[in-house]
């Protein structure tokens, strides 16, 4: 990959925003009006379905407040996420618990908070949310097996399908509202079937819980939607989540039939904020490389541990620029400022930068507003957390 040397309406407001502000190096640069484009493009997507901001993959104050503005509702993983979402004058019955791992005082503080929806996948929660946040509406999380996302989730939530049924009826009586199913499919999620094996699995439940009386007017998607880090022809022309909104909704019908239709819930994060977000971040030194790999290595002040934490195994590849910097470019190897040999960028994933860059000069790292500065250590090597930003319309 080269850096391309076309700015974006983003990228030309993130420039205008840092010559007018001491920025540190580096920081992430959310651009606003980018993330209220994306909440109203996912709301054209998948029209009618309820969105929740997932809020671990930025949770700057003026993100939630924008999203807020629109209508959003959020998901949040942590009481602290529920405070931040309090602090911006977000009611908590805006927001859904939708992490299954959680403590029964965090239960407790949650709903004292206002927060009257949770999420869980095992006996143990339910009870801890029947008697710490009882009469709440609740989704049980299942498992389920979907195509190799970039960011697979494993096998760390939700329980088996064949579970669901008892513990959603377990759910009703114990005073508790079940609203549906729900599952996730692997951040950034590049298959627009991949829905299809969860939603065929919540029609399932639906249907063994009928004779119970026990009605799921819900599905929650999860999150997943992918972003494009870099020019693909794999959807042609069409936007992206309409590609994605299309086979839900096929899905849904398919599986669903229209008289019992529920109505769909999504949990976007890297798809709202991910292509709002730009690092700025800086050379700090340049070296050659050697005779086994004639690459040069190119040392920027942001690496894995302080806010590229989805460059491990090189699963993200990120767009660069490098303005102010153009002529002839190279092979490079791009790596993190820590002491720490594992704090490399990219090595495999080829990228090219300009022979002329030098200590000092600045990289721009792209589409970088999702899972950067939320998941950036503080403390390594003495290093701070990557600082975020926002950028207004101008």
């Amino acid at each position: 990959m080269s850096a391309s040397p076309q700015p974006e309406p983003a990228i030309l407001r993130a420039r205008a925003y840092a010559r007018t502000h001491h920025l540190p190096s580096p920081s992430l640069l959310i651009d606003l009006p980018t993330v209220a484009a994306n909440y109203r493009a996912l709301s054209t997507a998948f029209p009618g379905a309820g969105i929740l901001y997932a809020v671990k993959a930025n949770a700057a104050p003026e993100v939630i407040s924008t999203l807020f503005d629109l209508g959003s509702g959020f998901d949040v993983a942590s009481i602290g996420e529920v405070e931040r979402c309090l602090s911006r004058g977000v009611p908590g019955r805006f927001l859904s618990y939708s992490n299954p791992v959680k403590k029964a005082a965090d239960i407790a503080a949650a709903y004292r908070l206002g927060v009257r929806t949770f999420a869980f996948d095992n006996p143990r929660d339910l009870a801890h949310i029947a008697r710490w946040a009882p009469r709440s509406n609740v989704f049980c999380r299942i498992a389920v097996e979907p195509p190799d996302a970039v960011m697979p989730f494993g096998g760390k939530f939700g329980c088996d399908p064949d579970a669901a049924a008892q513990l959603l009826a377990d759910a009703a009586a114990n005073g508790l509202r079940p609203l549906g199913l729900t599952w996730h499919v692997g951040s950034q999620q590049c298959n627009p079937d991949a829905w299809d094996v969860g939603i065929a699995a919540a029609a399932k439940i639906a249907l063994q819980l009928e004779p119970a009386g026990v009605k799921l007017p819900m599905i929650n998607l999860g999150g997943g939607l992918p972003i494009s880090y870099s020019p693909s022809p794999a959807f042609g022309n069409r936007p992206l989540l309409e590609v994605f909104g299309e086979a839900v909704n096929s899905s849904v019908n398919r599986h669903f039939g229209s008289r019992n239709r529920p109505r769909l819930l999504l949990e976007p994060g890297r798809a709202m904020v991910g292509a709002a977000g730009i690092i700025r971040s800086e050379v700090v030194t340049v070296r050659e490389g050697r005779a086994a790999d004639h690459r040069r290595w190119v040392f920027l002040d942001v690496g894995r541990y302080n806010g590229l934490v989805e460059t491990e195994r090189e699963a993200i590849a990120y767009r660069l620029r490098t303005p102010g910097v153009t002529g002839p470019t190279a092979p490079v190897v791009l790596a993190g400022p820590t002491s720490d040999g594992d704090d490399v960028i990219y090595q495999r994933v080829q990228y090219e930068l300009p022979l002329a860059l030098a200590p000092g000069d600045v990289v721009e790292i792209l589409d970088a507003g999702a899972y950067t500065s939320s998941y950036s250590c503080a403390a390594v090597n003495g290093l701070p957390a990557l600082p975020t930003f926002c950028v207004e319309e101008r």
